[in-house]
C-alpha cells in the first residue's frame, strides 16, 4: 500500500510539473530590446538575435526601445528586413524622454507594425548624408541625387505598408524635415504616444495589426510577462569600440605600440599592446564608413615617424608626420557629423606624437654624439703593447688578442705602448704613444 501511494504522489507531481511548464508556455510574453547609439552592423545581430528569440517563443510582441542618431545605411536596411519580415508584431518605441529617432532611425521606426515615440522625443532628418556610407563631401550633385531618390522610395514604400504619412516621410529624406512626438501622431506618423513602458504594454492590449503574409493578429499583452534582452558581453564590447573616436584611440595605441617595439626591440609588451589594438581597431573601422586616403596619410605619417628614427634628420619627418597625421584623422572617417573624431581627441593624439618623438629624436641625437661602446669603433683611441715591431707593420696585443697593426710614424719597438687611430678590416692603424714623464 505505501508503494502504491508514493507511485500516486510521484505521478502527481509529474503531471503537475507538466501543467505548470503548459501554462508558462501558454503565458503570453513580450520581448523588450534596447538600442541607443548608432546604427551599425553590431545593432543588426543583436536586434536579429531578439527577435528570433521571441518568435521562438511565440511571443506577443517585440519592442525595441530606441534612440538613436542614425547610422549606416546598409545596416539600416538589414534591420527593416528584420522588422517587416518577422514572425511576431514588433513595436518600435522611441524612448526614453528625449531621445530622438534621427536619420536611420526614422526608417526603422517607419518599418515598425507598430510606432510610438514616449513624451519630448523626436523624430525625423533622415537626409541620406547622414544615413549613406559615402559622406557628404565624397558625393557628387548627381550621386547624390540618386541617392536622395532612392532613400525617398525606400520610406515612402516603408510607410504605406503600414497606411503612414507618405508625404511627410518623403520630406523627412529630401527636407530634413522633423517632428515632435505630438505632431508625429497629429501628421499618422506614428500610432500612438506612451509615457513609459507599462503605459505603451498597456496601450498596445488588443490593438490588431497586419503581418507581412497579410494575417492580422490581435495583441495581448496585458499581464504578459516581460522580458528584456540586452547585449551580452562580447555584443556589447564589439558595439562599444566600434565607434569613430574609440576605432582613432584604438588606431593611435597601436601606432605607438607598434614604433615602441621596433625602437626598443625585446620589450615585448608595447609590441604586444599595439598587436591587439591594432586587430581590435581593424575590426572597429570595418564597422565605419572609412575613407581609406584618411589610412593611407595615418600610414604615411607612421613611416615618417620611424624614419625620423633612424635617419635624423632633426625634425623635418616629425613635422612632416603629424601634419599627416592631423590631415588624416581629420578625413578618417566619411558619412558625414555622426562619423567625425572630436578634434580634442585629434590634437591629444597629436601632442602625445610630437612629445614621444621629440623625446625619442633627443635620444638618438646624443646617442649618435657619444662614442660607440661596442663594435670595432670601440677600439679608436684605446691604447694596445706592441708584440712584434713595427717596421711599419707589425703585431699588437689588446684586450687578450693580437692584431696586425700598422705605424703611421716611424717605428716602435716591442713592449712599447701605441694609440689605436683607425680600423680597416682585422688591420689596426697605430700611432706611437708619447712619454709624458720624457717630455718635462
Amino acid at each position: 500500500m505505501p508503494k502504491i501511494i508514493r507511485l500516486l504522489l510521484l505521478m502527481g507531481l509529474l503531471i503537475a510539473a507538466v501543467i505548470a511548464i503548459e501554462v508558462q508556455a501558454a503565458a503570453p510574453s513580450t520581448y523588450v530590446l534596447h538600442v541607443k547609439g548608432t546604427i551599425n552592423p553590431v545593432l543588426v545581430d543583436y536586434i536579429e538575435r531578439g527577435i528570433d528569440q521571441a518568435e521562438e517563443t511565440n511571443a506577443t510582441a517585440c519592442i525595441i526601445q530606441l534612440d538613436t542618431p542614425g547610422g549606416l545605411d546598409t545596416s539600416m536596411r538589414d534591420i527593416v528586413q528584420e522588422i517587416v519580415s518577422a514572425r511576431v508584431p514588433v513595436v518600435v518605441y522611441v524612448s526614453p524622454s528625449g531621445a530622438r529617432a534621427a536619420s536611420a532611425g526614422v526608417f526603422i521606426t517607419m518599418a515598425a507594425h507598430v510606432a510610438v515615440m514616449a513624451p519630448n522625443t523626436a523624430i525625423g532628418a533622415a537626409h541620406p548624408v547622414a544615413i549613406g556610407a559615402e559622406g557628404e563631401a565624397a558625393m557628387s550633385e548627381a550621386m547624390e541625387e540618386k541617392v536622395v531618390n532612392d532613400a525617398a522610395a525606400y520610406i515612402r514604400s516603408i510607410a504605406g505598408a503600414h497606411g503612414r504619412n507618405m508625404e511627410w516621410a518623403e520630406k523627412a529624406v529630401r527636407e530634413s524635415v522633423s517632428a515632435t512626438e505630438q505632431e508625429a501622431l497629429e501628421l499618422n506618423v506614428i500610432d500612438m504616444v506612451a509615457p513609459d513602458l507599462n503605459a505603451l504594454i498597456s496601450q498596445l492590449d488588443g490593438r490588431q495589426v497586419t503581418m507581412l503574409d497579410g494575417s492580422v493578429v490581435t495583441l495581448h499583452t496585458q499581464g504578459a510577462t516581460i522580458n528584456h534582452v540586452k547585449m551580452n558581453t562580447i555584443e556589447d564590447f564589439l558595439y562599444t569600440i566600434a565607434d569613430p573616436n574609440i576605432a582613432y584611440i584604438l588606431l593611435s595605441l597601436a601606432m605607438l605600440g607598434i614604433m615602441a617595439e621596433i625602437f626598443n626591440p625585446g620589450l615585448i609588451f608595447p609590441g604586444v599592446v599595439g598587436a591587439i589594438c591594432l586587430l581590435l581597431a581593424l575590426f572597429s573601422l570595418g564597422m565605419l564608413p572609412v575613407n581609406y586616403a584618411g589610412i593611407l596619410l595615418i600610414v604615411l605619417a607612421l613611416g615618417l615617424f620611424i624614419g625620423e628614427v633612424l635617419t635624423t634628420t632633426f625634425g623635418l619627418f616629425t613635422a612632416g608626420g603629424i601634419a599627416a597625421l592631423v590631415i588624416g584623422s581629420l578625413i578618417l572617417f566619411k558619412g558625414g557629423p555622426l562619423f567625425q573624431i572630436d578634434p580634442w581627441l585629434i590634437a591629444t593624439v597629436a601632442i602625445l606624437a610630437a612629445g614621444f618623438f621629440a623625446f625619442a629624436l633627443q635620444r638618438v641625437i646624443r646617442a649618435h654624439r657619444r662614442q660607440a661602446y661596442t663594435g670595432r669603433e670601440e677600439l679608436i683611441g684605446k691604447t694596445a703593447t706592441v708584440k712584434v715591431a713595427l717596421e711599419p707593420e707589425g703585431t699588437v696585443f689588446f684586450k687578450g688578442e693580437r692584431w696586425t697593426a700598422l705605424s703611421e710614424k716611424g717605428q716602435v719597438e716591442p713592449g712599447e705602448e701605441v694609440i689605436i687611430t683607425k680600423v680597416d678590416g682585422l688591420q689596426l692603424y697605430v700611432t706611437k704613444k708619447e712619454n709624458k714623464e720624457a717630455n718635462k
